[in-house]
């Protein structure tokens, strides 16, 4: 007996498929977003120790106080909100449950959540699980800032749930003030709840501050703010992420949370609350330390007939591969990887509608020197 499917419109990721393409025919894989080079070392000590020291069984529900409270504290250095780190914040297996249990501790069956397209492929999932609607409102095709007069006119009676990502992925673009000021306008008086995806806070270049919701306390009482230890600390297999919410908002979330992973990897969190508290510059370094690898990247695709867009935070390079080929970008995709022996994402899974004609690709400078050096020695050949 076969059932009906809850999820008609999705089948293995882009990144699984890709990945699994890249293996098989032995590309440099810059598709998927992960780092090849170690945790650091302070990480992985810590982690040893926590699991010596026997802290191996259930963690809390919420996460361990240690690690909720070294949160607090960060978010209180880095965006001056001070947070009560039993009612606010939660630790999760990753940012991808923490966005999943948002959407399913607070939108209801018939009701609406308006996301921004290109946005990341679990955003609609988690919406059409909770039996909503996602409503999708294009990014600018360019320079992928966001139209909030197309916003404005997304919202009716029955959105929940407006959804951000900054910095964007795919394609790095950041949100500034002045959009800030402009979706607190919008959203006030209403009864929309914000999930701001952050999970690449760090990640930023060119001395542009990270807007985080965290800063603006008129948004922040509505949302649910995502970060992720994966992307900070260059260990996403190890999958442990947390949400910053308001009491309410939190206790919904708690919710769901306790009945769907219930707690997260216990040595981890000892190992993160440790990291944060001994070692901040990692974080406060970040954005140096992938700039330098942004700008030398950038540099090498110079020699390409690859046409690299402006990032302004993240770990991730569009190009245009207009001069290259007319192909449609998931066959050039599958093209690069089989016949150039380089893999890449298509923008057009993280679309409901691509733009009409877009060339552009995502590359992953997320890499040892070796890596990339070896996937621009293939690019050259284009």
């Amino acid at each position: 007996m076969t059932p009906e499917t809850k999820l008609p419109k999705v089948g293995t990721t882009i990144f699984t498929v890709m990945s699994q393409l890249a293996l098989e025919h032995r590309a440099v894989n810059l598709g998927q977003g992960f780092p090849d080079f170690p945790v650091p070392q302070r990480l992985v000590d810590e982690l040893a120790r926590a699991m010596a020291e026997g802290k191996n069984q259930y963690a809390p529900m919420t996460g361990i106080p240690a690690l909720r409270q070294a949160i607090a504290a960060k978010t209180a250095r880095c965006y001056g909100r001070v947070v009560d780190a039993d009612a606010e914040v939660t630790v999760t297996s990753g940012a991808s449950e923490a966005i999943f249990d948002a959407v399913l501790a607070v939108v209801r069956p018939g009701e609406e959540v308006v996301v921004l397209d290109p946005c990341y492929d679990c955003y609609e999932p988690a919406i059409d699980l909770a039996g909503a609607k996602a409503v999708h409102v294009p990014l600018d095709p360019v320079d992928f800032s966001v139209d909030w007069q197309r916003v404005r006119d997304a919202i009716t009676p029955r959105t929940r749930m407006l959804m951000i990502n900054s910095p964007h992925n795919p394609s790095g673009a950041m949100l500034g003030p002045q959009d800030m000021a402009v979706l607190a306008e919008i959203l006030r008086g209403s009864q929309v709840l914000l999930l701001s995806d952050e999970v690449y806070e760090h990640i930023i270049f060119d001395g542009v501050r990270h807007e985080s919701v965290l800063r603006y306390p008129e948004l922040a009482e509505r949302a649910f703010v995502v970060s992720s230890f994966g992307k900070t600390y260059h260990c996403t297999g190890w999958k442990v992420g947390y949400v910053v919410a308001p009491p309410a908002l939190s206790a919904e979330f708690r919710k769901v949370h306790q009945y769907n992973t219930f707690c997260t990897f216990a040595p981890a969190q000892w190992a993160f609350a440790a990291m944060i508290g001994q070692e901040p510059e990692h974080y406060e370094q970040l954005g140096a330390f992938y700039q330098a690898k942004r700008d030398r990247f950038r540099e090498q695709l110079g020699r390409t007939r690859l046409r690299p867009l402006p990032v302004p935070g993240g770990y991730f390079q569009l190009v245009d591969y207009s001069a290259v080929s007319d192909l449609p970008d998931a066959e050039f995709c599958r093209w690069l990887t089989i016949e150039k022996g380089v893999a890449a994402i298509p923008l057009s899974p993280f679309y409901e509608t691509p733009p009409a004609g877009q060339r552009l690709a995502r590359l992953c400078f997320a890499k040892v020197e070796p890596t990339l050096d070896a996937a621009i020695e293939r690019l050259e050949k284009l």
